[in-house]
């Protein structure tokens, strides 16, 4: 998996359609998974990710564990998978773009394992609450 990481702005068209980085598109692969994430955002993992780290962890959560259900049901029911265009575009489906209250101006920001998509208003709120050194001190639990 290589590692995504930066931030890049694009704009959405009326119709939910935008270009991913071209950054990004190695990583994802050519079919890739958007989610419904955290903070308002949108999670984008590659396949192999989403099946990997998320999907083989959660195979062995018992359907009589109740609690586990909910977040089981809110990852996989809000995913979909997106491919690209011929134009290199790639259309953010409705129930998506609402949740991220994506209009035009987007973020994509790279997380590693992970890209998301922000609404710009909302990514710019998020990040001017950002303080480093507190979120670099609270990396110290996992040790970093």
């Amino acid at each position: 998996m290589e590692l995504l990481f930066g931030e890049y702005f694009h704009q959405s068209d009326a119709k939910g359609r935008v270009r991913i980085p071209a950054k990004f598109k190695a990583a994802l692969g050519s079919n890739f998974m958007a989610t419904k994430g955290t903070n308002g955002c949108l999670f984008l993992f590659s396949q192999d990710e989403l099946q990997t780290n998320i999907y083989d962890k959660l195979t062995n959560v018992p359907i009589s564990d109740i609690d586990a259900q909910k977040p089981l049901r809110a990852i996989f029911s809000s995913a979909q998978c997106l491919e690209e265009d011929n134009q290199g575009r790639i259309m953010v489906p409705k129930n998506l773009r609402e949740f991220a209250k994506i209009t035009k101006d987007i973020v994509f920001i790279g997380v590693g394992n992970r890209a998301e998509v922000w609404a710009k208003e909302n990514y710019d709120k998020y990040m001017k609450n950002m303080d480093m050194d507190t979120a670099i001190t609270a990396l110290k639990g996992y040790g970093v």
